[in-house]
């Protein structure tokens, strides 16, 4: 196997494991914030295992292969979640995951996404105008729903408790 695909693996189980302990901290701090949390972590994870699944195809590993290791990498999810509970009531620990958490995508969103928005290449027929204005539909819709589930918060709470 490659040694970008260990790379690979590696990461996306410990950024796996770290969104979970996010998920599982939130969870414990009121059922809206867990449920904004884990909406955030699911738009942001879909795209992010998907091009991590590309990438394991590209270094030679079979699709049952990727989909195995790939699937192995996305359980640290659950297992960072309890731990996440575990320590949720733990003032001082919540604040340094969510600190941690919020710094990560930040960082993410600065630093890799938005100077791959610039090389993105044009498709043929399509202006760059066009090609702007889809990728500011794509920020501008996330964050519109991450807007109305903090507008709803009050109405969530009574939905789900």
């Amino acid at each position: 196997m490659a040694a970008i695909a260990w790379m690979v693996i590696m990461g996306d189980g410990l950024h796996n494991f770290t969104d979970g302990m996010a998920i599982g901290v939130a969870f414990t701090a009121s059922i809206a914030g867990g449920i904004s949390t884990t909406v955030a972590v699911f738009c942001h994870e879909l795209p992010h295992e998907l091009g991590d699944f590309a990438v394991l195809l590209r270094t030679g590993m079979r699709i049952k292969e990727a989909l195995f290791f790939n699937v192995v990498s996305s359980v640290l999810c659950l297992v960072g979640m309890f731990v996440g509970i575990g320590v949720g009531n733990i003032e001082s620990a919540a604040t340094w995951i969510f600190a941690l958490t919020a710094g990560t995508f930040i960082y993410i969103a600065l630093v890799d996404m938005l100077p791959e928005l610039n090389t993105v290449e044009v498709k043929a027929g399509r202006s760059r105008t066009v090609q702007l204005i889809i990728q500011n539909l794509g920020l501008i819709t996330g964050a519109g729903i991450m807007f109305l589930i903090a507008f709803f918060e009050e109405d969530l709470l009574n939905i789900v408790g």
